[in-house]
């Protein structure tokens, strides 16, 4: 018996159903049985530390918002000059996950902020190259 897993980074809250097929090479196939999930929204708003950090050249940035707002993620330099934008957009309530390319920037100690209606946070990291 084998184990598989499967990520579906496409859907909103809710309760949903899911069942794998397996098509073998002679071409018959098998159904795994159904597995229900509930996804959840979170209940408050959150900024993950990046990772790994130190990093070079990605890293990993999580955050959350418990309801339909506009998000803005930006990344400061240690003299709080903006570097980029990462994200400026309406979002749905949710759980997100970004990857972060920085082969562009210098190795050095950045901010990165969300502002996400009366929410503010700020978190370190830090380019190594």
């Amino acid at each position: 018996m084998n184990d598989y897993s499967f990520t579906d980074k496409t859907v909103d809250a809710g309760s949903y159903t899911y069942r794998l097929m397996q098509k073998d090479f002679d071409g018959t196939f098998a159904y795994s049985q159904e597995v229900e999930v509930d996804i959840d929204l979170p209940l408050d708003y959150s900024l993950d530390q990046n990772y790994p950090n130190p990093f070079n050249p990605t890293t990993t940035i999580r955050y959350a918002i418990p309801e339909d707002n506009f998000v803005s993620i930006k990344l400061y330099d240690v003299l709080g000059n903006e570097v980029i934008t990462l994200v400026n957009e309406q979002k749905q309530a949710g759980r997100y996950e970004m990857l972060f390319n920085a082969s562009n920037i210098a190795s050095g100690v950045y901010y990165y902020q969300i502002n996400s209606g009366s929410f503010t946070q700020t978190r370190k990291l830090m380019l190594m190259k």
